[in-house]
């Protein structure tokens, strides 16, 4: 019904924030990615949103990112996860967090969240490891890593340069795994161009 809602921040409680947009305040539901990102009542902010709509009441769910809200969809898709229970998880464990968890069985990292015992984390592993792959829940971490270190360097040059590092390396042959996780071994600053990240990650492969 919603596909974002964009405003400032009107009120901010344990687990919901409030919204003004235009006048309207929107009650909207968040995990703790959203409230440990230090935001401050007059914030502006924009949240992709899912309307929660049961028997007794409407419930707006918000998250920063499309990813987040994606997976947030598919938690909801495992029998014995409602609303809550798929806030909670995604409160406990980030989004790339949780893909890991799921490929590697990890219940016992699941299990933390909230409301989340162990039966229903290997229940919800059963449910979800066909729906992640190995090669994309590392595609997906390097690139939320560079954006967190493009954003704090005030700009794209490193961000850029290593995906161009990682292109080349998938150019000469090796898997997409193979040539993320030696990229994310250099820990390219701003100052290394594409070829430099690219030398220094061929030393990690062989």
């Amino acid at each position: 019904m919603f596909g974002f809602i964009k405003g400032y921040i009107d009120e901010i409680a344990a687990d919901y924030v409030v919204v003004d947009n235009h006048g309207i305040g929107w009650q909207v539901f968040v995990p703790g990615s959203v409230l440990n990102r230090g935001v401050n009542i007059g914030d502006e902010v924009k949240l992709y949103t899912y309307m929660a709509v049961s028997e007794n009441a409407m419930a707006l769910y918000g998250f920063f990112t499309r990813d987040d809200l994606s997976v947030f969809k598919m938690l909801l898709n495992v029998s014995g996860i409602g609303p809550k229970g798929a806030l909670g998880v995604l409160s406990a464990l980030s989004a790339d967090d949780l893909r890991f968890a799921v490929l590697a069985d990890d219940a016992a990292a699941i299990s933390k969240a909230p409301g989340i015992g162990k039966k229903t984390a290997q229940k919800l592993i059963l449910e979800l490891k066909d729906k992640f792959k190995l090669d994309d829940a590392f595609e997906k971490k390097f690139d939320h890593e560079q954006e967190k270190a493009a954003a704090a360097a005030g700009g794209a040059g490193a961000q850029s340069a290593e995906a161009d590092a990682v292109s080349a390396l998938v150019a000469l042959g090796y898997s997409g795994t193979e040539a993320l996780q030696a990229v994310r071994k250099v820990k390219a600053d701003g100052a290394m161009d594409s070829e430099e990240i690219l030398k220094a990650a061929l030393r990690f492969i062989f």
